[in-house]
C-alpha cells in the first residue's frame, strides 16, 4: 500500500485504562483480533480485521489517565512542517512530532475550536491495511460547535477543498482531496450536552448495523443515536464502556438520494 496523500485519514488508535476490556468489547462488536502488545512502545497493540491492520489500542501513559477517546491520524509527508502550519493557523500541538522507531513520526494537535486529531508521517507503517470492509475504518466527521473555525483551519493546514450540503437546515460540509471526499464536518447542536467536547468521530464498517448495536449495548456500550438509514448506509453512534465515542455503519444498506452539494469558495 502506498503512503497516503497529505490530509488523508490514515490511522486510528485509542487509550484504554482497561486494555483487556477494550479488546474484548471491540473483538465482539467489530470482530477484531489483536497482535502482540509491543512493550517497547508502551504496550501498543494493533487490531486486525480479517488479518489486516485497522486500528490500535494502548494503555495510558503515566499521567495521561482519563477519558478514553478515539484519535484519527491524518497523513503528512513532513510532520514538522504540518506542526508549523497548525500553529500558524491558530491550532496547537499537544504532542510535538515524535519518531516511533522506524514505523513513522506521530504528533497530536487541536484545532482552534477544540477538536483533537493526530498527524502521521509514515515510515514502515503506512496506515490502514484495509478500509470499508467489516471491522475497518470507513469515514470520519469533525463535530464542532464552532464550524467556522474548523472550516478555516483544516483547509489551511491540509490541501482540502470544501463542499457543503445544499440543505438550509443542516450545517454540514465535506473536506475533499481532489475529487475524493475524505472527511465530513458537522455543527454540534443542542442534542449534544454541554459537557461533550468537540471531537473527530470515527466510523467503523459493519456487516449489520443493528446486530453491532445489539452486541455493543449488551457488552455495556451506550447507544447515542440511531440506527438510521441514509443514502450512504445504515449507521449508529455509540459510546464504548470506557467512554470512547465511535460509530458503526453498514454501507450496503442505503435509503434515499445522495444530497446535492455546492462548492465553498
Amino acid at each position: 500500500m502506498a503512503v497516503q496523500p497529505e490530509g488523508t485519514p490514515c490511522w486510528a488508535d485509542a487509550m484504554f485504562a482497561d486494555l483487556d476490556g477494550a479488546k474484548s468489547f471491540y473483538g465482539d462488536v467489530l470482530g477484531w483480533t489483536f497482535g502482540e502488545s509491543s512493550s517497547e512502545f508502551g504496550n501498543y497493540t494493533q487490531a486486525y480485521a480479517d488479518g489486516k491492520a485497522v486500528a490500535a489500542v494502548v494503555p495510558p501513559m503515566p499521567g495521561q489517565e482519563g477519558h478514553s477517546a478515539w484519535c484519527l491520524y491524518l497523513a503528512s509527508p513532513d510532520a514538522e512542517a504540518t506542526a508549523a502550519k497548525i500553529r500558524d493557523n491558530g491550532g496547537e500541538t499537544l504532542m510535538d512530532p515524535m519518531q516511533v522507531g522506524d514505523f513513522g513520526t506521530m504528533m497530536l494537535a487541536r484545532d482552534p475550536g477544540g477538536v483533537v486529531f493526530g498527524v502521521w508521517q509514515a515510515g514502515t507503517h503506512e496506515g490502514f491495511e484495509a478500509q470499508v470492509v467489516p471491522g475497518a475504518f470507513c469515514w470520519a466527521e469533525v463535530f464542532t460547535r464552532e464550524p467556522e473555525k474548523s472550516d478555516a483551519f483544516f483547509p489551511a493546514v491540509f490541501p482540502y477543498s470544501m463542499v457543503k450540503i445544499a440543505d438550509e437546515h443542516v450545517d454540514f460540509r465535506m473536506y475533499n482531496l481532489g475529487d475524493k471526499t475524505v472527511m465530513g464536518r458537522m455543527k454540534m447542536g443542542d442534542e449534544f450536552p454541554p459537557e461533550v467536547p468537540p471531537y473527530l468521530n470515527v466510523y467503523f464498517t459493519v456487516a449489520d448495523c443493528d446486530a453491532a448495536v445489539a452486541k455493543a449495548t449488551e457488552r455495556g456500550g451506550v447507544l447515542r443515536f440511531g440506527p438510521m438509514t441514509m443514502p450512504f448506509g445504515r449507521f449508529a453512534a455509540l459510546t464504548d464502556p470506557q467512554g470512547a465515542a465511535f460509530s458503526v455503519i453498514d454501507v450496503n444498506t442505503t435509503e434515499g438520494d445522495v444530497p446535492k452539494t455546492s462548492p465553498v469558495s
